[in-house]
């Protein structure tokens, strides 16, 4: 049989949502973090390779990680894995400026519009400012992919956003656009999906879970933006 490796995708832990830097990690999205590299470390899981998008947060989360796990092998930064521009999406739907979201209302409004954005986006009715098409940004997660399938055979960490991680879920299962977009909307901050892998494929194991965070005094600490 063909070595199998683990590859576990990691969103970053709570950024600044509404903030005027998103691209920016709370206290809580610190400890998220750390509570997942402390879990990692008391479960013996050894990586020999670490990916990481260039984001700001991504570099942060990964520095969170460490902090609970240890020392860790040195990240290749890839691009390819950032988050694709919410608000540039938006915007190609819905010219008029918006106020950032403060209400349950304002909130619900946005993710309606980041809904018809990623939708119009992936097939490719709207050219959002600053974008790549939705082809090269999905080419930018499978590129990662397929460097994780060539080059290792053991554990790999790599450090994401949700946009990113679900896309690489949906190619995976060979979703639809509709429910790879439903993937992102919903998953959590620090969140840990998993891909069994071979020299020829990803197989996904689990999604979305928050092991780090299950018990009693951390069960507050489960986010979404």
């Amino acid at each position: 049989m063909p070595s199998m490796g683990t590859l576990y995708l990691v969103r970053h832990g709570q950024a600044s949502f509404g903030a005027a830097d998103y691209d920016q990690l709370s206290p809580l999205g610190a400890q998220q973090c750390e509570a997942l590299g402390r879990w990692f470390r008391e479960r013996g899981v050894v990586f020999e390779g670490v990916l990481r998008g260039t984001l700001k947060r991504h570099a942060q989360s990964l520095a969170g990680i460490g902090q609970g796990y240890g020392e860790l092998p040195a990240a290749i930064d890839w691009p390819g894995l950032n988050e694709y521009d919410a608000d540039a999406i938006i915007r190609a739907v819905h010219p008029e400026p918006l106020a950032r979201p403060s209400t349950p209302e304002a909130y619900r409004a946005h993710f309606r519009l980041l809904r018809e954005g990623l939708t119009r986006w992936m097939a490719g009715e709207t050219a959002p400012e600053g974008m790549p098409r939705y082809a090269d940004f999905l080419a930018g997660v499978t590129r990662a992919l397929d460097h994780v399938r060539s080059q290792h055979q053991g554990n790999v960490l790599l450090v994401s956003s949700g946009g990113p991680i679900s896309t690489a879920v949906g190619h995976v299962l060979g979703t639809t656009p509709e429910t790879t977009i439903e993937l992102n909307l919903r998953i959590r901050n620090s969140a840990l999906t998993e891909f069994a892998f071979t020299p020829k494929r990803h197989m996904l194991l689990s999604y979305n879970h928050l092991p780090h965070l299950d018990h009693p005094e951390r069960l507050a600490w489960m986010t979404y933006a």
